[in-house]
């Protein structure tokens, strides 16, 4: 009876040495929203930065891709000549690395789960 008093302190102390790991990444204009297993969130900017803030602290890289697809460069032409700057979000991939050397990567956007 005493162990089932105890079951649920010692899941707390499991759990409060865990830290937050990156569970996925969005483009937005000014670079990528980062949101981690906490349910926290942080900025990487474009390009290669230092997170030092964001969970344990990360290496990011965010890179755009210029180039994609002909039916997406299509609509993205057709949004900005009906004035619609900025409607479809960027394509990329973005790279979080701990300092374990574990790296993170996420499309941007996710591909679809059919």
């Amino acid at each position: 009876m005493k162990l089932l008093m105890l079951a649920p302190l010692a899941l707390l102390v499991g759990c409060a040495g865990m830290t937050a790991v990156p569970t996925s990444a969005r483009l937005g204009a000014e670079g990528a929203v980062i949101e981690l297993s906490d349910g926290s969130r942080c900025m990487a900017p474009m390009g290669a930065a230092r997170l030092a803030s964001c969970g344990a602290g990360y290496d990011s890289l965010v890179q755009i891709e210029e180039n994609p697809n002909l039916l997406r460069r299509f609509l993205a032409e057709g949004f900005v000549a009906m004035g619609g700057q900025g409607i479809l979000a960027p394509m990329g991939v973005v790279t979080l690395t701990d300092a374990q050397g574990r790296a993170f990567q996420f499309a941007s956007p996710p591909p679809d789960s059919d």
